[in-house]
Parts: structure tokens; sequence; C-alpha cells
């Protein structure tokens, strides 16, 4: 018989926050997260019969996961319903090989189930910005860039990334986040060619902060206003989907000079743990290069024509 969802304390949208100051709830993330990866997989995924019973839930069942796992179902069940506590690594890894999980989806059930206790830093202090960081990116000359810290917050960013992506230096503090960006700003929908998976991108990239950072106020607090505000955000935050992405290609619309190819490379900051830069280039000689070329001659004018400055914050 399949089974029945067990109910996880939780409160409001997907993942939404318990009340003003509250972190995300821990243990509904992890009973969402596994149920989640456990409904993608069919029994012929992981090379079981299906003898076509009727299934009143997706995926495989708990007593399926629980032998490919090589643990108890009833173990297997306290842990899908967010009791975490106590359980080992060797167990994590078999439940991790059993739903197939990417690197990135093991490193999250990790810190769901064995969460870490992290030094608190004044909030100032974390957006801070190295000195030489600023310098480095005033003198890469001709490539955008800019530095991202935890919740998706822009912290730093040079000339040329005002080009390409508007001046940021005309919002607040709030708006200067990515997801505030893609998910309320209809300017930054026109921009990304391929929004979807930019918004898909950011989403991934909160789940991660999620995992490492559950008691954290005010990503909670950034998660509950989209969730409010945004239908995507909603849709795409209750797929629990996490991953890492450092590097690609981006399709831009940029008012100015049209359409753009950019490879972008990200890189974590060596001492600054929360913070990454992500940079931008076109391949040489292609028309990409000649409108980044042109952008970088522009100046001023480039900036204040780029996306970020066509439309008020939504």
């Amino acid at each position: 018989m399949d089974e029945q969802p067990e109910p996880v304390p939780r409160t409001g949208a997907p993942g939404a926050p318990g009340g003003a100051g509250a972190g995300l709830d821990r243990r509904a993330e992890l009973s969402e997260f596994l149920r989640t990866r456990r409904a993608r997989l069919k029994p012929e995924d992981v090379g079981l019969r299906d003898f076509g019973r009727h299934r009143r839930v997706p995926g495989l069942r708990r007593e399926e996961l629980a032998q490919l796992a090589g643990v108890s179902v009833a173990y297997y069940t306290r842990l899908e319903q967010g009791n975490g506590r106590n359980v080992s690594a060797e167990v994590l890894d078999s439940i991790a090989r059993a739903l197939r999980l990417t690197d990135a989806e093991h490193a999250h059930l990790t810190h769901l189930a064995k969460p870490k206790q992290h030094k608190k830093k004044p909030a100032a202090r974390a957006r801070q910005v190295r000195p030489a960081l600023r310098q480095l990116l005033d003198v890469m000359d001709g490539v955008p860039a800019y530095v991202v810290g935890r919740r998706a917050e822009i912290l730093a960013w040079n000339r040329m990334a005002a080009a390409v992506f508007g001046d940021w230096s005309e919002l607040t503090d709030a708006e200067r986040n990515w997801a505030r960006l893609v998910f309320l700003r209809p300017d930054y929908r026109e921009l990304f060619v391929d929004w979807e998976q930019k918004a898909i991108d950011i989403v991934c990239a909160l789940r991660m902060d999620a995992g490492c950072y559950p008691d954290d106020p005010r990503l909670s607090a950034l998660v509950g206003e989209l969730s409010v505000k945004s239908e995507d955000f909603r849709r795409l935050w209750a797929t629990h989907d996490v991953k890492e992405k450092s590097h690609g290609v981006k399709l831009l619309r940029h008012p100015l000079v049209g359409e753009l190819s950019l490879n972008f490379e990200g890189f974590r900051l060596s001492g600054d743990g929360e913070q990454s830069m992500v940079t931008y280039h076109a391949e040489p000689g292609s028309p990409s290069a000649e409108a980044l070329r042109l952008l970088a001659s522009w100046g001023a004018d480039a900036t204040r024509a780029g996306a970020g400055s066509q439309a008020p914050y939504a």
C-alpha cells in the first residue's frame, strides 16, 4: 500500500518564513527535499520492477527507497519527516546514492540533516568588500565584473558591469539583489534571452544558501517577500532544486547594442567565503566583443542606458 504523506510543521507558502525575524523551517526543508527527490525517480530508473499497481504518490515508495539505501523503512520515514537528529554521514551517503543525488544535492542534504554552527558575523561586515577587490574590479577595463554575496546580494561592481546590467548605484541596498531584480523587475525579464534559466539559477543558489544558513532571518524574509510577490518564484522554489553553476554562457538583449553572448566565470573568494566574483567576456573577434568595446567607449552614457535604468523598481 502506498504511504500517506506525514504532516511536517510548517507555516505559510512553500519555504516561507514562520514570522518576523524567523529562519526557514529546517525540518520542513529536509522533509520536502527528500520527498521531491524521491518523487522524481521511477522503479525502472533504479533497477526495481514495477508491477503496474496503482500508485497514489509519484515516484518511489518509501519502502523502495529504504531498500535501496539499506536502511529500515521506519528509520527512513523518520528522516523524511524531518528528523535528521543523530543520522550518520554513512547513512546520508547511502540515501544520496539511492536517490541519485548530484554533488550539490548531496551537500544540501547533509547541510539540512546535520547543520553546522556558524559564527555570526555583523551584517555590515558580511557585506564589506575588501578595498583590494574593489581596485581589481576598477582595473578590469572592458570586462563586466561584480562581487555577489549571500542571498544573491550584489555588493560591488565595475563600470562595465553597470554598462551591461544597469546602474546599480541608483538602487537601494535592498534592491541590489539578483533575486529581486530577476523576479520583480520587468526590464530584467527582457534583458535575459533565457529568463527562465536565469530564474532557475537564482532559486537554486538561494536553496543552497537556505541549506547552509537555515536560521538566516534576512534570507527567510527575502523568500517570504518573493513568495508573495512572484508566482514564478513560488513555482520554482517549490521544486527544491539545488545546483552550483560557476561558469556558462549568458545571452542578453541590451537596449543599446542588441544581443550579447557572454561567457561568465564565477570565483569563490578565498578568505571571503560568503562572496564570489563573477566576470563576463565575449569570444575575441565576435560581434559581442565589438559590442562590449562600444559600451566601454561610451562610458557613462552606456551606464545610464543599461538594463537597470529603464524602469522603476517594482
